[in-house]
């Protein structure tokens, strides 16, 4: 059951905003699986979403609060005053009919975006770009959210949802509030066929498995790993960090997530 407190608007998605969305099934240009457990989803299309905010100082309403099935958060419906639509990842507690902008004179209001220098020292914020004009990059999922935790010339120091810490440039754009669906990590699958819908395949145990497929298989009767967790090609499942950031973003993270 989905909880949510904001006013849930069932409706078709805006014509002009969808896409065909392929299937691919896990696999790549070669048709050979390269991320498993994936396939046999249920149709569905993309929604268009407006991640660079560049409708500069245009006011404009907030029409539908809606579901989406390609992500956990719900998007919100927003006319224009010039009448053109878009679509935005919905804040929590953004009500049908609010007024919204993006611009960097505009209000420390939900659902505004402005620059991060224009955002003040303890604001909740989401939709991150990393690149001035790149479009959001971090905080984009149901009930996240990021804080303003300091600023200099040309950083801000933002405080993600993992606990890191990193400098992004002033100039890049962040949407006021948390993302909204906050219950989404409440909620209850129910069903091993629900997951068969949403394109999530079954997964089996690596010690139920026989030992040329996986390392922990084999055994007689029911037994345990027998080993240090390992994944299904013999490296470390656990305990070991598979991060390995570039050099440019390095300098910019300023304490790492404790995991």
């Amino acid at each position: 059951m989905k909880s949510t407190s904001q006013k849930f608007t069932h409706q078709k998605p805006h014509a002009s905003l969808v896409r065909i969305l392929p299937k691919h099934a896990g696999r790549d240009v070669s048709g050979v699986v390269s991320v498993r457990h994936r396939g046999t989803r249920h149709k569905r299309y993309y929604r268009v979403i407006d991640f660079k905010r560049d409708k500069v100082d245009v006011a404009g309403t907030v029409m539908s609060v809606e579901y989406d099935p390609n992500r956990n958060a719900h998007i919100s419906l927003v006319r224009y005053t010039d009448g053109e639509f878009r679509y935005i990842v919905a804040p929590l507690n953004l009500q049908v009919g609010t007024q919204i902008m993006s611009s960097s004179q505009a209000d420390i209001a939900i659902g505004n975006a402005l620059p991060l220098s224009n955002i003040p020292v303890g604001t909740e914020i989401h939709c991150l770009e990393l690149h001035p004009g790149q479009g959001a990059k971090l905080v984009r999922s149901a009930g996240s959210f990021a804080s303003v935790i300091a600023k200099d010339d040309k950083h801000v120091q933002v405080k993600l949802s993992s606990g890191e810490v990193r400098k992004i440039p002033s100039v890049c754009k962040a949407t006021i509030g948390r993302v909204g669906n906050v219950g989404h990590k409440d909620e209850i699958v129910g069903t091993a066929g629900r997951n068969i819908r949403r394109g999530i395949r079954p997964t089996v145990r690596g010690t139920a498995q026989n030992p040329r497929s996986h390392p922990h298989g084999g055994g007689e009767g029911r037994s345990g790993e027998g080993m240090h967790p390992k994944t299904p090609w013999g490296k470390k499942a656990r305990g070991v960090r598979t991060r390995n950031p570039r050099k440019w973003t390095k300098k910019l993270i300023i304490s790492r997530r404790s995991r």
